[in-house]
């Protein structure tokens, strides 16, 4: 009886490497981002969203490759999404192209970024800067007007 529970063990063992499947993490935060910011950067652009993310992850590049096209030089963009400390100076000229940050701060500070979606309890918030939109000249749909915020 224990040669048969020892031969059973070590069958569901070698066959056990099928489900691995299972146990890849899914990542609800970053997959939600990225589908927002895709609304987002075709909304703003009205053309093909060529995405630029200064310092991506790995998981980042496999989310977010499903929703744009990444580009993996800032010039080669017309897209910037800055979700961690990057300077924007250090990236690229501002012609051309669009930046939008993670970092609500980052956001008042810095006139190059437009607007911004960052998580406030476990929540994504969006914001729109009106005078930036302007000077864009970004016409954004009717669904984003109640993030459009006059400073």
């Amino acid at each position: 009886m224990k040669k048969y529970l020892l031969l059973l063990t070590l069958l569901s063992y070698s066959v056990a490497e099928t489900y691995t499947f299972l146990v890849k993490p899914y990542h609800k935060e970053i997959e939600l981002e990225a589908k927002i910011i895709s609304e987002i950067a075709h909304a703003s652009l009205g053309t093909e969203v060529k995405l630029f993310i200064p310092n991506i992850s790995e998981i980042e590049k496999e989310v977010y490759a499903a929703h744009f096209t990444l580009s993996q030089t800032c010039e080669a963009s017309n897209f910037v999404f800055v979700n961690k400390t990057v300077e924007h100076e250090s990236l690229c000229g501002t012609s051309n192209r669009l930046f939008f940050t993670n970092n609500y701060r980052k956001l008042l500070s810095d006139k190059t970024y437009y607007g911004a979606l960052f998580w406030n309890k476990s929540r994504p918030n969006i914001v729109f800067i009106q005078k930036r939109l302007e000077a864009n000249r970004i016409t954004l749909p009717q669904a984003f007007a109640p993030f459009v915020e006059n400073f």
